[in-house]
Parts: C-alpha cells; sequence; structure tokens
C-alpha cells in the first residue's frame, strides 16, 4: 500500500512564503490540487518530486522521509512539469527512448515502452514526427507518456491538459482514470472541470495554504444555500454583475437568467439552486480573479 505524507510543509522564498504548513496523507487514487495562479501548486509539487527541499515540514514515503530515499523515490516517481523540456529535431519516439535512457531503461525495453504509451495518448501515427511540427496538444500528451516511461507509482501533472482540446481533455481524463488504480495522480490546475470528473479527492489551496479537502460532493455541500437563480431585465444585467458574484448569464429576449453566488439571497424572486464546484471555486477565488483581471487591464 502507498502512503505519501506531508507534515507542515512549508516553503519560503525570500519575503514570500509560497507554501504555508500543508498536512495531508496521500493514498492510491486521484488527488486534484486545485487553486488560482500563484496559490502555491507548482512550488509544492516540486517538493513532493524532490526538485525543491521544504524550508521546514518533512514529505514522507511510506515513512521513509523522501529526501532520504534519493534514487528510490525518484524511480517511483513520474513527473510533468508546466513547460517540459523536449529536442524538437527528435521524433516522438526517439525522445521517448532517450528519456527512456535517463530513466535507466535499457534500449529494447525503452522502445517496448515507448511504443505502447504512444498508443496510450493516441500518437502512434506521429510516432517517427519530429516533435517540433507537432501541435500544442500533441506536445502535451507526448509529456504525459513521458512521465509515465518509468511505470511510476506516483504520478505528479503540473496543469497536464494546457493547450489541449476538448476532445483531447476527455481521452486525457479517461486515461488518468484508468491509470490511477495503483497510482497516487497528483494533478494541479486552475480549471475546475479538470478535477470535478476524475479526482478521488480534492486539495484546495490559498495563499499558501490549504483551504480545505474532501470529494466534489463534500465541497460544494458546503455551499447549500449560496447558489441563486433570478430572472431580470436586460437593462439591469450589468448593474447585477457588477453587484453579486455572477457565475452565468444568459439572455432571453429581454429578460437575462443570473446564476449568483452569494451568502445572502440576492432578490425575493430568486430561487434557491444545487451548488456546482465551479460556484465553490469563484465563491473561493473571485477576488484572485478580479486581481488578475486588474493586472491584465493595467497591461494591456
Amino acid at each position: 500500500m502507498l502512503e505519501l505524507t506531508l507534515n507542515q510543509v512549508s516553503k519560503q522564498f525570500s519575503a514570500k512564503k509560497a507554501v504555508d504548513g500543508i498536512s495531508v496523507r496521500l493514498n492510491s487514487g486521484v488527488y486534484g490540487l486545485l487553486g488560482a495562479n500563484g496559490a502555491g501548486k507548482t512550488t509544492l509539487m516540486r517538493m513532493i518530486c524532490g526538485i525543491l527541499n521544504p524550508t521546514s515540514g518533512t514529505i514522507q514515503m511510506n515513512g521513509q522521509e523522501i529526501g532520504r530515499m534519493g534514487e528510490r523515490y525518484r524511480d517511483l516517481l513520474g513527473y510533468l512539469p508546466q513547460d517540459f523540456g523536449y529536442y524538437p529535431d527528435f521524433s516522438a519516439e526517439e525522445f521517448l527512448w532517450y528519456v527512456g535512457s535517463l530513466k535507466g531503461l535499457t534500449l529494447p525495453a525503452a522502445k517496448g515502452k515507448a511504443k505502447e504509451l504512444l498508443r496510450m495518448v493516441a500518437l502512434s501515427e506521429a510516432a517517427r514526427k519530429k516533435i517540433r511540427t507537432f501541435s500544442g496538444g500533441m506536445k502535451q500528451r507526448l509529456g504525459i507518456a513521458q512521465a509515465m516511461l518509468n511505470d511510476p507509482r506516483v504520478l505528479v501533472l503540473d496543469e497536464p491538459t494546457a493547450g489541449l482540446d476538448p476532445k483531447e481533455r476527455v481521452r486525457f481524463r479517461n486515461l488518468i482514470a484508468d491509470l490511477a488504480r495503483d497510482k497516487i495522480v497528483i494533478l494541479s490546475t486552475h480549471i475546475v472541470s479538470d478535477v470535478e470528473y476524475i479526482a478521488d479527492q480534492i486539495l484546495v489551496m490559498k495563499q499558501g495554504g490549504l483551504l480545505m479537502t474532501g470529494t466534489v460532493e463534500q465541497l460544494t455541500a458546503t455551499m447549500e444555500g449560496c447558489v441563486w437563480s433570478c430572472h431580470i431585465p436586460a437593462r439591469e444585467a450589468e448593474e447585477w454583475n457588477t453587484r453579486y458574484c455572477v457565475s452565468n448569464l444568459r439572455h432571453e429576449g429581454n429578460q437575462v437568467e443570473l446564476r449568483i453566488v452569494s451568502k445572502v439571497k440576492p432578490a425575493n424572486h430568486a430561487a434557491s439552486v444545487a451548488p456546482t464546484l465551479e460556484d465553490f471555486y469563484l465563491h473561493h477565488f473571485q477576488d484572485e480573479q478580479a486581481a488578475v483581471s486588474d493586472e491584465e487591464k493595467e497591461g494591456a
């Protein structure tokens, strides 16, 4: 049985505490690390992978500190960073053979594994094409394949669906669900649907800390009585959009149907509706989203 344990893990960069006292115990399954950009997700994953050392706290695999395990831990690990390095003039299969050799596979073993993984990520027909000709989605699928080369027991994926179109996103979800039977899979994202359909547990990070953990059902249950639907005249939509956190807006003639996230009933005629994970996310991260929007406006 696998058990990855984080005990009061923190990481300080100069004046900024990127990760602040995170404690969690992970067993086999899919864990979605959900949070706004800058929440500390990538820093936490890099510590789990042994790339960064915690400023304080410990990370243990089956009771042993990962830093002391050295190569034994690296042999258990597969990692896809946000921007993985590749040689553009390598073909897909050549790249996997090369990465396989770095992970200690013999050439025959690397070739066999590469063929299997290229089929798994639907790149068999592109096996001999140069990586520089690949679309962003194809490169991302190749990245997932390279993370799987050593048949890892712990698979860490940082923003793995970046660049994937909707069809590829569904393929990825099915792939991860199949892989997770005997592995610890940790994937980070700020895209709610990435984790909503495949994560057994969701770890919600905010400003470096762990805000909440739970299943989709447990997280959305905290929003009961905080999500509303109501119809208003279309001319009032802009005012309502400013006043409330509006998660969805749909025009219906001269009326607009609003979905509003609010602890307070926004109007007498508003009806309470079942919350979703997106509602939960908007409720907890609307301040961060507003800050990002302001930065984008200033940079425009």
